[in-house]
């Protein structure tokens, strides 16, 4: 069960889920395949003992599966959701760390997308609240959807209190 099915309050439910977009998932595994592409390329090279490509190519290989388990470490561990209640981003594998904005606190919401980011779909959402430092996503897929999702669950809850009000 996840962090945001977990922490769900009554009658609270979830109405949106962000998550990474594929081409980060092809970045992390080309982080780490190029470099080992490079060290066998090299090792087939290599005489009886490592000469310095292949040492650095050995370098640039840890390098690489370092920066793919951190990649993948984040994605794995990384919950970004939309309730009816409240925004909620939670990250962190053996310490967790989360960040939670109501509803009706939230008062801006800004997309970043770069020329690949509009082309394949994907960019960084910044969400400003009353009372709370902003918020900004990874680059997650369809930014422009969960921001619409957003807007939704903002226009549903500003229509419970105007109706409760009354």
């Amino acid at each position: 069960m996840s962090y945001i099915q977990k922490s769900l309050g009554d009658g609270e439910t979830i109405i949106a889920r962000a998550r990474f977009h594929t081409l980060y998932f092809f970045a992390a595994w080309l982080v780490l395949l190029v470099p080992l592409a490079l060290l066998l390329a090299a090792l087939a090279q290599a005489q009886a003992q490592p000469d310095p490509y292949t040492v650095a190519a050995g370098i640039l290989f840890v390098l690489g599966l370092f920066t793919f388990l951190k990649m993948m470490i984040r994605q794995w561990s990384t919950e970004i959701g939309i309730t009816s209640h409240r925004f909620v981003e939670k990250y962190g594998l053996l310490s967790m760390r989360t960040n939670e904005i109501a509803l009706p606190n939230i008062e801006g919401v800004k997309v970043t997308q770069s020329i690949l980011g509009r082309i394949f779909g994907y960019g960084t959402v910044k969400i400003e609240g009353t009372g709370v430092d902003s918020v900004t996503t990874p680059a997650i897929a369809d930014p422009v959807g969960f921001v619409r999702a957003i807007q939704t669950a903002k226009e549903h809850i500003a229509g419970l209190t105007a109706t409760t009000r009354v």
